[in-house]
């Protein structure tokens, strides 16, 4: 399949200025001549390469769209292949008719990903460098935009190649100590081989942080909870700046959870007002309660808000005796005569961090708008970002760590398994060792066209 021509569209579907069809394969070229036709009648054959032209796409005597036209041959293109680009009026129909033309000519329909597939399979970038392209497009914050960038300049690479070369390094001295017994003691070698062990260990374990990979991909989730009628829904249209919750005076008004996103200095948060936690009869508010416990326990951070103008009430206080992990206590209604204390609440909870606000007024949300950034605020140096990157990481350094247990406990030479199985896994996250079904799962989350 590597070697046959495919064709997609490689534009998001719907009306728009350009839409763009993309060819990569050996009879790019031959195709592009069949169906693109330059303005003035001039045969360009054979196409300058990476020179757009101005001309029609053609079905035979037909004429599909005024467009423009690029060759850009191998090996200075996306796949390393022969790419031919079609630059067409942005629209459905015209873009669907395009297509169906190259496919008539000979392409096949490309895959989700294949491009990027075919990028990485002919040496043009690493595993870790095309998971990165779907991180660049799918970003929807600065941090992910920036750490995408990074990836793709080989950030995963530039950190796991020295120390897969370096443990090349200890299992050639592994071998050493085994085939040449009577220069190199088992203690010598036990002695080099733990300490090359360690530092593997710990710089993996210090790579290996998945609560940055989490942040970057999806944003800090964000549960706002508190018994009804506290103001919940006011903070999150406040926050949204927009009206997203219906908001009244009636408690247990919000009886689903509603989500919003918004973006704070490049980061992605993600809102969810969750129904007043209270005890209830009504089936279709408990159902609502359940959802809003699920979604506290999911969250990444938890907002509680609390009614500052009334005393604690029992659901107030059960909330907050049930606050565990990364918590904010939001006082609302500062703009009406205060009646809870911040000492009311650090008896139950000494340590909880306290933002007093007025969900009407937009200027007081400003310090918890500084908390929300800090929660969200991570590295975009970190070496590993993807899920399935850390996966391998954690299984080499497991690997890594069985070895220095043997090491220590038995003979070195019992440790050389461990270590093969520790550099197979630091080869998957670069893909110098990696099967169809790992390229097909990481692929087929790519959209088509890309």
């Amino acid at each position: 399949m590597r070697n046959d021509t495919i064709a997609a569209i490689a534009t998001a579907p719907g009306n728009g200025g350009i839409s763009i069809i993309r060819i990569s394969g050996p009879e790019a070229e031959n195709i592009l001549c069949r169906v693109f036709k330059p303005a003035g009648g001039i045969t360009q054959t054979p196409f300058e390469s990476h020179r757009m032209l101005y001309g029609r796409l053609t079905d035979g005597s037909e004429t599909i769209d005024e467009c423009m036209a690029v060759l850009m041959r191998a090996p200075k293109s996306y796949t390393r292949e022969d790419v031919a680009e079609i630059h067409l009026h942005g629209g459905d129909f015209v873009v669907r008719c395009g297509l169906e033309l190259l496919l008539r000519e000979g392409a096949r329909l490309a895959e989700a990903g294949e491009f990027t597939r075919r990028a990485f399979l002919n040496g043009r970038i690493d595993l870790s460098q095309a998971e990165a392209v779907m991180d660049l497009i799918s970003a929807q914050g600065e941090q992910a935009h920036r750490a995408a960038i990074r990836q793709m300049d080989g950030g995963a690479a530039s950190f796991i190649r020295p120390l897969s070369d370096r443990l090349y390094e200890l299992q050639a001295g592994l071998a050493a100590c085994i085939d040449y017994p009577e220069e190199i003691s088992d203690e010598e070698g036990a002695g080099m081989l733990r300490q090359g062990l360690e530092e593997l260990i710990h710089k993996l374990d210090e790579s290996i942080d998945e609560h940055t990979s989490r942040l970057l991909h999806r944003g800090l989730q964000t549960a706002i909870i508190g018994r009804p009628n506290v103001g919940k829904s006011s903070l999150l249209n406040a926050l949204l700046e927009e009206e997203r919750a219906i908001v009244t005076s009636v408690p247990g008004t919000t009886r689903d959870t509603i989500r919003g996103e918004m973006i704070l200095n490049g980061i992605r948060i993600e809102l969810t007002d969750t129904a007043g936690i209270r005890e209830t009869e009504d089936p279709v508010e408990r159902i609502g309660v359940e959802r809003s416990e699920s979604a506290w326990k999911n969250a990444d951070l938890t907002i509680l808000v609390l009614d500052g103008s009334s005393k604690l009430t029992k659901e107030d206080s059960r909330l907050l005796k049930g606050l565990t992990g990364n918590a904010v206590i939001v006082i609302n209604k500062a703009d009406l005569p205060q009646v809870l204390s911040a000492d009311d609440i650090r008896d139950i909870q000494p340590a909880a961090k306290q933002i007093t606000i007025s969900a009407k007024k937009p200027e007081m949300l400003q310090p918890l708008k500084d908390e929300l950034k800090r929660q969200a605020s991570v590295s975009d140096q970190t070496a590993l970002t993807q899920p399935r990157q850390l996966d391998a990481a954690k299984r080499a350094a497991a690997h890594l760590k069985d070895a220095l247990g043997t090491v220590e406990n038995y003979t070195p030479d019992m440790a050389a398994t461990d270590l093969q199985a520790a550099q197979e896994a630091l080869s998957e996250i670069t893909g110098d060792k990696a099967d169809e079904k790992l390229l097909d799962r990481i692929f087929s989350q790519f959209c088509v066209g890309k």
